[in-house]
This record gives structure tokens, C-alpha cells and sequence, in this order.
């Protein structure tokens, strides 16, 4: 006769110690971790997706010449650089263009009669971008009176906020996902708690304290994986909303979404799995090693 039937789950009550709540808060917990790994993921990308778009671009103020207009020396200015090895594009800033970028900062009523500098918009060969130095010797040899901002001390402060965001983000990840841990370690072990007589019975009965283990691992290995999968399925569905009603760029374009960040969260139901059977292992087995169990084995 077999100590334990083809199902080790039969041997085991089916609702004990909330263990109905304990997997919804399980599931609720895991759910905001894989939120906050994407989230963790999204910064970075956004963060450094600004660092990047700063380097690889550069703005000239223009100052015409006696008896030169404005948008003839931005214009020749656009000329030069645009010839420049290290330089993609270069465009003059019109003032229509310059008063839609100043519009949103100081309304309309000062626009027209405020005079506004003569700009011209470099891109960067991403490969070998133009150093400032090689843009303004440039200028120089063109004989044209301009100013070179490469971005550099923006780019310094995006790069120190990028990295801040990074770690500020990744500790928010790694607090939720150890509260999650934490729910289902507790979850195991006030399930096993709540057991108690039955890992005596079966100790009794002459079940090994590996088979016994076992029993439990398998039980709460498969709560956690099923609160798991529910949290992550949640998160998946969120994620792929928030990208189909944001377009390209997601919903909110300072935190975007991609497609790959899905790949992250997959391992969820799998991690809330081997925490719940690793914790459910050792509180069975520290069950059974104590003197009172091992006096009451058979011989």
C-alpha cells in the first residue's frame, strides 16, 4: 500500500490559515512589482533617451555683420556648418519657428515686439559628431560672428538626473518585489503553521522528511505560482493598454513603453514559485528536526 496517493495535494486540507487572502495579497504585491520593473526600465530608457538627443545636437546664436540682415547670416551660417564634416543637418531658425518654441513660456502679447536671437538647429553625425570647437572654428573661417552652445552643462545635469532616476527607480523595484517575497514567505509558513498536526501525522505514519517536504513545497509552490501569474497578467494587461492608447511613444511620452519590456515580467509566477517552495522547505523540514518530532518517529 502507498503512503501518498498519485495527488499530494489530497492529503492536505484545501482552505487553511486565509490562505485565499494570503495568495490575493501575494497577487496584488507581484502585480506592483512587475509595474515597478517596468516602470524601473522606462526611466532609464527616458532618461537616457534625453542625455542622448542632447548630445547629439547643438544650437548657434548668429550675430549679423554691418549692413547684413538676420536671416542672411543665419542662413550662411546654416551653409557653413551644413558642409562640416561631424554635422547631419543644419537648419536657420526663422522667427516664426523661434516664437513657437518661446510661446508656451511667455505667452502671446510680448511675442512681436520682442527682438529674438538669430538661431540656427545643428544635428550630429551620431557616428563622429562635431566637437563645438571644430563647429566655431568653422563659423570663424566664414567670417561670421556666432556662438556655439554643444549643450554640454544641460547634458551634464540630464546625465547626473538620468542616473538618479535609474537608482531611484530600481530601489523602488527591489522594495516591492522583497515585500512581495516577504507576503509569500509569510504565506508559507502560517500555511505550514496551520498544518502542524498534519506533518506530525504523517511524520508517524513513517513518511520521510524528504517526502513530507515535498508535500509542502508542491502545495505553496503551485499558490504562489497561480497568485503570480495573476499578478503578472494584470501587469501585461496595463502595459499593453497604456502602449496601444499611446501610439509609438506609449501614453505618457516621458515614460515610454516597449514591447520588450513584457519580456521582463514573464519570469514572475516562476520567482513567486521557487521563493514559496524554498521557504516551504525549510520551515517543514525545521518542523521536523525538533527533538519533540524526532522522539516521536518510529523506530
Amino acid at each position: 500500500m502507498r503512503l501518498f496517493p498519485n495527488s499530494d495535494t489530497d492529503l492536505l486540507p484545501r482552505e487553511a490559515a486565509g490562505e485565499t487572502w494570503l495568495a490575493g495579497v501575494v497577487a496584488v504585491l507581484c502585480f506592483i512589482a512587475c509595474l515597478a520593473a517596468v516602470g524601473a526600465t522606462s526611466a532609464d530608457r527616458a532618461a537616457h533617451g534625453w542625455a542622448r538627443q542632447l548630445g547629439a545636437e547643438a544650437t548657434v546664436q548668429v550675430r549679423p555683420r554691418v549692413g547684413e540682415t538676420g536671416p542672411t547670416a543665419a542662413a550662411r551660417a546654416a551653409e557653413t556648418l551644413a558642409g562640416t564634416d561631424g554635422v547631419a543637418e543644419a537648419v536657420a531658425l526663422d522667427r516664426k519657428a523661434a516664437e513657437d518654441l518661446l510661446r508656451p513660456w511667455l505667452g502671446e502679447a510680448v511675442l512681436p515686439d520682442m527682438p529674438l536671437p538669430f538661431l540656427v538647429t545643428v544635428r550630429l553625425d551620431p557616428d563622429a559628431p562635431a566637437s563645438a570647437v571644430t563647429l566655431s572654428r568653422a563659423l570663424a573661417t566664414a567670417g561670421l560672428d556666432a556662438s556655439v552652445d554643444d549643450h554640454a552643462q544641460w547634458r551634464g545635469d540630464v546625465e547626473r538626473s538620468a542616473a538618479l532616476i535609474t537608482i531611484l527607480a530600481g530601489f523602488a523595484f527591489l522594495l516591492t518585489a522583497g515585500a512581495a517575497a516577504s507576503a509569500i514567505v509569510y504565506a508559507t509558513r502560517a500555511g505550514l503553521m496551520a498544518r502542524r498536526s498534519v506533518i506530525e501525522t504523517l511524520s508517524l505514519a513513517g513518511a520521510s522528511d524528504a517526502a513530507i517536504a515535498w508535500l509542502f513545497q508542491r502545495r505553496f509552490g503551485l499558490l504562489a505560482a497561480g497568485a503570480g501569474a495573476i499578478g503578472m497578467g494584470l501587469a501585461l494587461l496595463l502595459v499593453a493598454g497604456v502602449r496601444f492608447l499611446g501610439g509609438g511613444d506609449g501614453l505618457v511620452p516621458a515614460l515610454p513603453l516597449a514591447w520588450s519590456d513584457v519580456l521582463i515580467i514573464l519570469p514572475c509566477p516562476l520567482i513567486a514559485a521557487g521563493v514559496a517552495m524554498i521557504s516551504a522547505r525549510l520551515a517543514a523540514l525545521s518542523r521536523l528536526s525538533r527533538p519533540s518530532m524526532r522522539g516521536q518517529k518510529p523506530v
